[in-house]
């Protein structure tokens, strides 16, 4: 964020507007001189020195990336944002500001992207990483005993949707004196607040429903904590971590309707989850506004909606579950989600192939498990797909799905 005065159309305070009221309005600095609607996208890297704005080059600042940020941490309910490269790039800068010895203390059941920067990256330079289950209260007492700088947590958590009660959780970090990271990917600005229940860190990737269109990477970091703001810009200079202006400038494109397309992604993931559920097919349905998740009644005080990803452990062999995947029409096998489109992964082999199988065994990431995220077509067609995809796996050719997937994963 930038001191200076906004030129928005809207400046009040966020509690005269709506969220999607503020998610259209904030973010649109530089447009009073011609009267654009919508702000260009700067594609330039170096400014002239003296200008109004401040800027000088686009490594550390542009003026697309503060219209996002500035909307941003309007949305999030908060002092400062910070936009990134990617949601790994925002996972980066943050680690980056540690020092040797620091000790993290993160959920198990994380992003296979950051278990896999915690243990192949900044674990060779002395930040210790140390996992816990934050869904038993029972642990909260060892973030006093471990000390850390820095206790990470996802919620709900990626692939099995565990939620976490941020609340208590930044109880026992503060009473720890450290910050509470939440990476809010899997809920949105919309459907969660962290820093409104006490976290120091909200990150995400605006590649997922920030963005919601599968045509940009992007990541961002919002706090209220000068003293991290002041880490994150340093980082995001120094270490080259900043997005590209169009990057950015799509992902507002995308902000702007991030109210009514996360209520049609949970709508429509609720639905396929109840049907899922009563698939013979199914073993476990995960969906944490479902009402036989276990944490049902801490996810539907602590998120607006249930989001629209579901995991579910299937009653099929490995084989099997790779062939109903690849089976599948209107849910593309891929990696990544939020988007407008449903996908569908195999998280042992794809999201979370860098984690090592006894890791994944002691969390519970099977190899039948998939997550779906589920996009915003019409529920009756994508139950249908899943139909088909299941009366399918009777014709299974044995070896062939499996060697296919391996080799592309």
């Amino acid at each position: 964020m930038n001191s200076r005065k906004s030129t928005d159309h809207f400046s009040g305070s966020r509690e005269e507007l709506g969220f999607a009221s503020r998610a259209i309005h904030r973010g649109l600095d530089w447009c009073e001189e011609t009267g654009a609607v919508v702000p260009p996208v700067y594609l330039t890297s170096t400014f002239r020195r003296g200008n109004p704005g401040g800027f000088d080059y686009t490594r550390s600042g542009n003026p697309n990336f503060r219209n996002l940020e500035q909307t941003l941490a309007d949305l999030e309910g908060a002092r400062f944002s910070t936009v990134f490269s990617s949601g790994v790039a925002a996972i980066t800068a943050v680690i980056a500001s540690l020092k040797s010895g620091d000790v993290v203390l993160a959920e198990e059941n994380i992003y296979g992207c950051t278990f896999r920067l915690f243990r192949e990256v900044f674990e060779k330079f002395g930040v210790r990483i140390r996992y816990l289950d934050f869904t038993n209260a029972l642990n909260f007492s060892r973030i006093v005993e471990e000390r850390p700088v820095l206790v990470w947590i996802e919620s709900p958590t990626n692939p099995l949707l565990k939620v976490i009660d941020i609340e208590q959780v930044a109880l026992w970090s503060h009473r720890a004196g450290a910050a509470l990271l939440v990476d809010n990917t899997f809920a949105s600005s919309y459907l969660q607040q962290p820093l409104a229940l006490g976290a120091s860190l909200s990150l995400f990737s605006t590649t997922k429903y920030t963005g919601g269109h599968s045509d940009c990477l992007g990541g961002a970091v919002c706090t209220n904590w000068p003293v991290w703001q002041e880490r994150l810009q340093f980082a995001q200079k120094a270490l080259g971590l900043n997005p590209a202006p169009l990057d950015v400038w799509l992902v507002q494109r995308g902000l702007k309707t991030l109210a009514i397309r996360m209520r049609q992604h949970s709508e429509n993931a609720l639905a396929l989850a109840r049907y899922l559920r009563e698939c013979p097919w199914v073993q476990h349905v995960y969906y944490p506004h479902l009402d036989s998740h276990p944490q049902f009644a801490l996810a539907t005080r602590q998120m607006k909606l249930g989001s629209g990803i579901i995991a579910a452990e299937l009653r099929l062999s490995f084989e099997q579950t790779l062939q109903l995947l690849g089976s599948l029409r209107l849910f593309t096998l891929a990696e990544s989600l939020g988007g407008v489109e449903s996908l569908v992964c195999h998280p042992a082999t794809m999201t979370h192939a860098a984690v090592p199988p006894d890791v994944r065994a002691r969390v519970g990431i099977s190899d039948t498990l998939v997550r779906f995220s589920v996009g915003i077509e019409d529920a009756e067609d994508l139950q249908a797909d899943l139909e088909t995809a299941a009366r399918s796996v009777k014709q299974l050719q044995p070896g062939a799905v499996e060697q296919r997937v391996r080799s592309e994963y």
